[in-house]
């Protein structure tokens, strides 16, 4: 594995670019993932060669715009896997950035860069994007709060996807009164629906260790229904549903470049690009139809405001050491995991709520597409009566 790098890919003394206005995100820094276009900066995507083919961008991204406009400011653009087809944080070409809340282990990725920014207090906000889990695994490996927005609810104009379909902007802090800040900032006022229960899938527990298991379930909310969420073959599906179906969009999206180009990725994802091309429309338009039976059932389960309630991830962040060929079955799990809320397109939030061998623990509360300020506020209240 490579060393530890910055997780900047730049340094400024002073902000990098200035709020264009006042609002409610006043005084709060942001570090940018370097998929989102900053005007006059080059978008990198982790990757030297996609670097190399880029010109400065001429207009800021979406989001990058919404969060000047509403007071913050732009402190760096930060290191990121190589164009975000990966988990761990750890890339080959610049750098694996540090997890400042377990330094002895990966921070997570594909935002690897953005957490570990905030992580280390250089920023209050990190905006990264999230396909398969690349904001809610390094948020539980960081100890952050982690957001997966609704598939839909923010623009990504400006900002180099992998798989539109599960694409999202995403969002890193350091707490959540942080965080409502921020979508109160962001999300138009909804009524509220009506509250319904919480429930604990007892099939995605399953894919967590004892321990994990141990640590989190006190945190639980009063009340929680603890039951399987799909029948047997529906759960084994969740995850070559998302690989086929990820990994097709993936190669329609980057493979002309990618072909033409031959840049030379680091261990695992030449591998990854690779049986992403030779995915048929077969093989596709079959996960398509499996993914719409699993969105169904989530539909189902979450109409009436009914949250979910599991672990982010599997297990604690890996050790630096270890080698990334042993983590097959961490990776397996954890994108099991973490498929579930892009099947379906549903809004996601990690808090750090435990740890594990001195590194922090996720807990996710997983709400119906739209309810974002609703779910981001009922957490709120259930939290703070939490020992």
């Amino acid at each position: 594995m490579t060393g530890t790098c910055d997780p900047f890919t730049c340094e400024f003394a002073t902000a990098l670019v200035h709020p264009a206005s006042t609002g409610l995100l006043d005084g709060l820094r942001v570090a940018v993932k370097d998929n989102f276009d900053i005007a006059g900066h080059i978008t990198g995507a982790g990757n030297p060669e996609y670097a190399a083919d880029q010109t400065p961008a001429l207009a800021h991204a979406d989001m990058v715009e919404r969060l000047l406009q509403a007071g913050a400011s732009i402190v760096g653009k930060t290191h990121m896997d190589e164009l975000a087809y990966s988990l761990m944080g750890v890339n080959n070409r610049y750098g694996t950035p540090l997890n400042p809340a377990a330094v002895d282990r990966v921070p997570g990725g594909s935002s690897s860069g953005s957490a570990s920014a905030v992580a280390a207090g250089r920023a209050d906000i990190g905006l990264g994007s999230d396909t398969g889990g690349s904001v809610r695994l390094p948020a539980s490996f960081c100890g952050l709060v982690g957001w997966r927005p609704s598939h839909g609810l923010f623009s990504a104009e400006g900002m180099l996807g992998l798989a539109p379909s599960y694409d999202v902007p995403g969002f890193f802090t350091r707490d959540l009164a942080t965080l409502a800040r921020l979508a109160d900032t962001l999300c138009e006022p909804v009524a509220g629906g009506a509250a319904g229960k919480w429930v604990a899938p007892s099939d995605l527990w399953a894919l967590c260790s004892d321990e994990v298991q141990t640590a989190l379930k006190p945190y639980l909310p009063e009340g929680c229904e603890q039951r399987a969420l799909f029948e047997p073959a529906l759960r084994d599906s969740l995850l070559p549903t998302f690989r086929t179906h990820q990994g097709y969009e993936i190669w329609h999206l980057l493979g002309d470049w990618i072909s033409q180009r031959q840049p030379a990725f680091g261990p695992g994802i030449s591998e990854r690009f690779q049986a992403a091309s030779q995915l048929s429309e077969a093989a596709f338009n079959g996960a398509r139809n499996q993914r719409t039976a699993i969105r169904e059932v989530l539909q189902r389960v979450l109409a009436d405001g009914t949250v979910l309630v599991y672990p982010t991830a599997p297990g604690a962040a890996p050790l630096r050491s270890e080698a990334q060929t042993g983590l097959e079955q961490y990776r397996n799990a954890a994108l099991t995991l973490l498929s579930v809320a892009g099947h379906a397109g549903l809004v996601q939030v990690t808090v750090p709520l435990a740890s594990l061998d001195g590194a922090p623990l996720g807990l996710s509360f997983v709400g119906r597409a739209g309810s974002d300020l609703e779910l981001i506020r009922r957490m709120a209240e259930v939290l703070d009566q939490k020992p």
